[in-house]
């Protein structure tokens, strides 16, 4: 049985070095240039195409530098704005490949399996993967695009100095390029109509490399497993061992590591968030400092991908940071790896005495959220709380069981979530019941990093009109994914299996949940139908719009 989850592609794109740093390069998910970028007219009118192409402009600038992640992270931010792009499209695909590909071998699991897989036993966990497309993923699977797709991962692969050193260390750069000519005509000729030619394409890819190059059949057809599930959509995933112990660890809510989430920020690495009770919380670091070396290297000299790297270790190591805080002021810590809890539910407070409107901030669901939220109701009931404001700002989701339950402690009855698959054992119906509901007036806090699980609460309650929604626009993701073991080497696979859908039938995809009350910078067109709550000079004008819901709607009963 697999573990049904929901989470945003921002964790696909930084799974290794989200769970040790919390690790959220800006744009966020740190992911993903050596190859042809598309490049926009010289010059354009001021219009879409316009800005498309000065966005272009900017993703091939972090590709020719070779910052993978922030590339990855950028195309799919651009490509958010732009769905329409096929521009922009082709070069988040591409970028996507490239940080997979660099990000697998800095893989200790995954240099270990290539290691220690024979070809019969890559050649099976390639058929694996491959049946477990064919019987869970949402879509049919094209066999001709996933073999096409394994010969262009393949050809990426070759052009990366990380690949060839490891594999191609003394062939001639001419034997390498003459091979890649072949492996691009595949990437675009490939035909196969079943798994089992499929296989057999892999297999003989993977053989011709074996004989011209020298390279390992075992490599070969693991970029084709990685690929298979790597093209199907944009969360689905290949997950080494590590990267699968990872994604449990956020299940569990907890991980090694720092306690940090940050975001690359004019040459230094800005904290955005300190987990409470984390290494990094324990010595002083706050929101807003600024990373400016990581032992003793400057993060100027560093690209995200590798201040990743080198801000996770193991449990009890220590790593050296140069911290500049807002005023400028500028000093060294040493900071121990450890075990950090990460709490589904913070910052339990009333946040308006006088009104007596309660809050708290959900910062993912996992398994202990339904008991967090609990303990932290009744904390605030104890303390005078007559309201509520829930915090799902820059959650990125987590548990389909989770959010359900989540939303069944505010929704007396009624459907909470569907779900719908191309296989009739992912249609299910999640509905609400009726005991131990909490019935104060609600107000739910969004933005465009609220995601997956977020988007099936703030759904649910705007669906049952059992609150108010404000902020911004949701990130719009609709989909299912499954965890799913593989039997070699402890690798793994994130896989979406079905789209989910609203109390009222509505999809998520591209579309997201919008607010009651949007908070904005800038003044919109009038004759949208939600209020528009002007951006003031307050600390956090989010928040302050909430309140001003909660006090209405305690003022209305």
């Amino acid at each position: 049985m697999h573990q049904r989850i929901f989470t945003s592609s921002r964790y696909r794109s930084l799974t290794a070095a989200l769970l040790a740093v919390w690790f959220t390069v800006q744009t966020v998910g740190g992911q993903r240039a050596n190859a042809q970028v598309v490049a926009g007219p010289a010059v354009v009118a001021p219009t879409e195409d316009s800005e498309v192409a000065q966005r272009l402009r900017h993703g091939q600038k972090l590709q020719t530098e070779r910052r993978w992640g922030e590339a990855l992270t950028y195309y799919e931010d651009a490509h958010r704005d732009f769905p329409k792009s096929k521009r922009l499209e082709q070069q988040l695909d591409l970028a996507r490949i490239q940080y997979d590909v660099g990000r697998r071998y800095d893989d200790a699991s995954f240099r270990k399996l290539l290691i220690t897989l024979r070809e019969h036993q890559a050649l099976d966990l390639y058929s694996e993967v491959l049946q477990k497309v064919d019987i869970y993923h949402v879509a049919t699977p094209s066999w001709s695009k996933l073999v096409r797709r394994g010969a262009r991962d393949l050809d990426v692969a070759l052009s990366r100095r990380t690949f060839l050193n490891r594999h191609l260390r003394d062939v001639p750069q001419k034997r390498v390029d003459q091979f890649r000519r072949e492996v691009q005509t595949a990437s675009t000729s490939s035909v196969a109509r079943t798994r089992i030619e499929a296989r057999s394409a892999a297999l003989s890819m993977a053989r011709r490399a074996q004989s011209q190059l020298g390279l390992s059949s075992s490599a070969v057809i693991l970029e084709y497993a990685c690929a298979a599930v790597g093209s199907l959509d944009a969360y689905s995933a290949f997950l080494t061992g590590d990267q699968l112990g990872e994604v449990y660890s956020q299940i569990e809510g907890n991980f090694v590591g720092l306690g940090i989430e940050l975001k690359a920020d004019d040459g230094a690495l800005l904290i955005v968030n300190v987990i409470t009770g984390s290494p990094a919380a324990q010595d002083g670091l706050k929101k807003h400092d600024r990373i400016v070396a990581v032992n003793g290297q400057t993060t100027a000299s560093l690209t995200t991908d590798k201040a990743a790297d080198m801000l996770q270790g193991q449990a009890g190591t220590v790593v050296q940071l140069t911290i500049r805080d807002p005023q400028d002021r500028q000093r060294t810590v040493s900071i121990r790896r450890r075990h950090v809890e990460v709490p589904s539910v913070d910052e339990v407070k009333i946040a308006d005495t006088r009104y007596g409107v309660g809050y708290f901030r959900l910062t993912s669901f996992q398994k202990t959220t339904s008991r967090d939220m609990d303990a932290a109701l009744w904390k605030l009931h104890r303390a005078g709380m007559r309201s509520l404001v829930i915090d799902l700002r820059g959650n990125p989701g987590g548990l389909l069981t989770a959010a359900v339950d989540a939303v069944d402690k505010f929704v007396q009855r009624g459907g909470i979530v569907s779900t719908r698959g191309r296989s009739a054992r992912e249609d299910l119906d999640y509905s609400a019941h009726q005991g131990g509901t909490w019935r104060v007036p609600l107000v739910v806090l969004i933005d465009g990093d609220s995601a997956s699980a977020s988007e099936i609460f703030a759904g649910a309650i705007r669906d049952h009109r059992r609150g108010t929604i404000v902020g911004q626009r949701s990130y719009g993701k609709g989909s299912v994914q499954g965890i799913f073991p593989l039997s070699s080497g402890g690798a793994g696979m994130r896989l979406t299996t079905a789209k989910f859908f609203s109390p009222a039938g509505h999809p998520f995809s591209n579309i997201g949940v919008t607010p009651h009350v949007v908070v904005r910078k800038v003044a919109k067109p009038a004759g949208v139908s939600e209020i528009r709550f002007q951006l003031t000079q307050t600390e956090d004008a989010t928040l302050e719009a909430g309140l001003k819901s909660a006090r209405q709607a305690l003022a209305q009963r």
